[in-house]
């Protein structure tokens, strides 16, 4: 059974949250949270949402929506500010207390968005947050730098795919250490074919060009899988290098 997660955009409807200069954190937190479920699912992941559209609903019932789904993880993201614009930037992961498995996901997460460009700020405990203290699953609630700081959001705006890239594979890599699982590969499924004849044909044409290919036997079909990559956003890196040379293209657990 997949592993299933709660994606929360952060606010929603009449509640904008922080606004800067026009920019309100509804808006960047939904994009951001759809992005991030995207790629989640391609990894394999049963994902569902407290909003996918511009609505509001309170916290405690973002928490019995996360309840309600029985889900095994809950993330909500959010932009953070302060009270006076451009005085604080990075990234910050919330908690309602610390324990291993959140500070797993806080870590890599926190992490990975490091390398994307944004200051760390660590993990700090919230346990007044309702989302972090109702809801009955392991939750973070990811603050994806601040709004009101021109720096943060140039990095938000210019890299946005790596910072969603990046979400993502730090909440898989939360998630496994978390469960002490094995690492997971991943392939980009370039084609499915009734004939072995065919997709050994396909597999011989990516080979010439240096890529690792594999052919492998699903159900009636045979499908040709390029890539053994062991992080989820590098999947998402040679999928777009396959696409752009003409493939159809579908992220696969190998």
């Amino acid at each position: 059974m997949a592993i299933s997660i709660v994606l929360d955009a952060g606010h929603g409807g009449y509640d904008n949250g922080a606004s800067y200069q026009g920019r309100k954190e509804k808006d960047d937190v939904l994009r951001l949270t759809m992005a991030v479920g995207e790629r989640l699912k391609q990894a394999g992941y049963d994902v569902s949402y407290t909003r996918t559209t511009d609505v509001y609903n309170s916290p405690y019932e973002k928490a019995q929506i996360a309840n309600a789904s029985g889900a095994d993880y809950f993330v909500s993201l959010h932009r953070n500010s302060s009270p006076n614009p451009n005085t604080y930037k990075g990234v910050q992961t919330l908690v309602y207390q610390e324990n291993q498995v959140v500070n797993d996901i806080a870590n890599a997460v926190n992490s990975n968005l490091e390398e994307v460009g944004f200051k760390n700020l660590g993990i700090d405990e919230r346990p007044g947050l309702v989302v972090l203290r109702r809801t009955q699953m392991p939750a973070v609630l990811i603050e994806a730098g601040f709004i009101n700081t021109d720096e943060d959001n140039q990095i938000f705006d210019q890299k946005f795919d790596q910072i969603a890239d990046a979400i993502a594979d730090g909440i898989e890599k939360g998630i496994q250490e978390a469960r002490g699982e094995t690492e997971r590969k991943y392939g980009v499924q370039v084609g499915l074919f009734q004939y072995f004849s065919n997709a050994q044909y396909l597999q011989q044409q990516l080979t010439d060009m240096g890529y690792t290919v594999q052919v492998r036997k699903e159900g009636p079909f045979y499908a040709v899988l390029v890539g053994e990559e062991t992080s989820l956003e590098d999947a998402v890196a040679l999928q777009a290098n396959l696409r752009e040379m003409g493939y159809d293209t579908l992220i696969v657990n190998l």
